[in-house]
C-alpha cells in the first residue's frame, strides 16, 4: 500500500497546482453550460410529469407505505423532487466525467509524463476511438447499473455502499485505461490490472466515497427547489475537482507501476 499512498501524496499536491486548477475550469464551464440550459428547461417539466404520474396511478399512497416501512416517511412530501433529482443524478455524473475523461486527461497524462516519466517509452498503437469506445462501453453499463440501483438507495445504509462502489468501479474502467492508454501495451496494461487489481480498487473506492459527497450537495436541497439549480452547479463542479484528482491519482500509480514493470524486464531479458 505504500504506493498508493505515495501516488495519493502527488496527486494531491499537483491538485493544487496553478495549471491543474486552470485546467479545471474547461471542464467544469463546459458542464456547468450545458446542465444550465438542461435544468432551466427539463427540472420543472419533469417534476411536472412524475407528479402526474404519481396523480394518475395512486404513486403518494404507495410512496407513503413504502416509506413508511422504512421510517422515512417525513420525505413523502418531497418525493416528486427527490426521484427527480434521482434521475438526472446519474446524467449530471456522467457528464462531468465524460468531460474530463476525453478533454483534461489527456492533458493531465501529457504533463504528468513529461515532467515525472520522461524516459518512458510510449507503446500504445490503440487510436482515439478505441479509447472513445471502451468509454462509452463502461459508461453505459455504469448508467444502466445505476437506475437498476436506484430503489436500494431509499435504504440510508445501502445507499452509503452502492453508490461509492458504482463509482469507484467506473473510475477504476475509465481512469486506469486512460492513465495507461498512451504508454503501456496492451500485454503491459493487462498485466498491471491483474498484478495490482487490489491496489487499484483501494484507489478506486476511496474516489467512490469522495465521488458520493457531491451527491449529498445535491440530494440535500430536496425541500427547496428554488436552490436546486444552485446546488447542482456546485455539485458539478466538485465532481470535475474529484474525477480530476481520481485521474491524476491513477495516473501516478499506474506510470510508477508501468516503469516498475519494464525495470523488471531488462535483467530478464539480459539474463536470457
Amino acid at each position: 500500500m505504500r504506493k498508493v499512498f505515495k501516488s495519493y501524496g502527488r496527486a494531491f499536491l499537483m491538485q493544487f497546482n496553478l495549471v491543474m486548477v486552470m485546467l479545471s475550469l474547461l471542464p467544469s464551464i463546459l458542464a456547468l453550460g450545458l446542465w444550465a440550459v438542461v435544468l432551466y428547461f427539463s427540472l420543472q417539466p419533469l417534476i411536472d410529469f412524475l407528479q402526474q404520474l404519481f396523480i394518475q396511478h395512486n404513486g403518494f399512497q404507495l410512496a407513503g407505505n413504502i416509506l413508511g416501512f422504512l421510517g422515512l416517511l417525513s420525505l413523502k412530501a418531497v418525493i416528486v423532487p427527490l426521484i427527480a433529482m434521482w434521475l438526472l443524478l446519474p446524467l449530471m455524473l456522467l457528464t462531468a466525467l465524460l468531460f474530463v475523461a476525453f478533454l483534461a486527461m489527456p492533458l493531465i497524462n501529457r504533463k504528468i509524463s513529461r515532467r515525472y516519466y520522461p524516459q518512458l517509452e510510449k507503446r500504445n498503437q490503440d487510436g482515439w476511438w478505441d479509447g472513445f469506445w471502451f468509454a462509452t462501453l463502461y459508461l453505459l453499463g455504469f448508467l444502466l447499473l445505476w437506475l437498476i440501483s436506484l430503489p436500494l438507495t431509499l435504504v440510508v445504509q445501502l445507499g452509503l455502499v452502492i453508490q461509492p462502489l458504482l463509482l469507484g468501479w467506473i473510475s477504476y474502467r475509465i481512469m486506469a485505461y486512460d492513465a495507461l492508454a498512451v504508454h503501456a501495451s496492451e500485454t503491459e496494461r493487462q498485466q498491471i490490472l491483474l498484478h495490482h487489481r487490489w491496489q487499484l480498487w483501494s484507489v478506486a473506492v476511496i474516489t467512490g466515497m469522495l465521488g458520493a459527497l457531491p451527491g449529498m450537495v445535491w440530494m440535500g436541497g430536496v425541500a427547496s427547489i428554488v436552490f436546486l439549480p444552485l446546488l447542482a452547479g456546485l455539485a458539478i463542479w466538485l465532481y470535475v475537482l474529484i474525477f480530476m484528482f481520481s485521474g491524476m491519482w491513477f495516473q501516478f500509480f499506474c506510470l510508477d507501476a508501468l516503469q516498475q514493470l519494464r525495470q523488471q524486464e531488462i535483467p530478464a531479458s539480459a539474463g536470457s
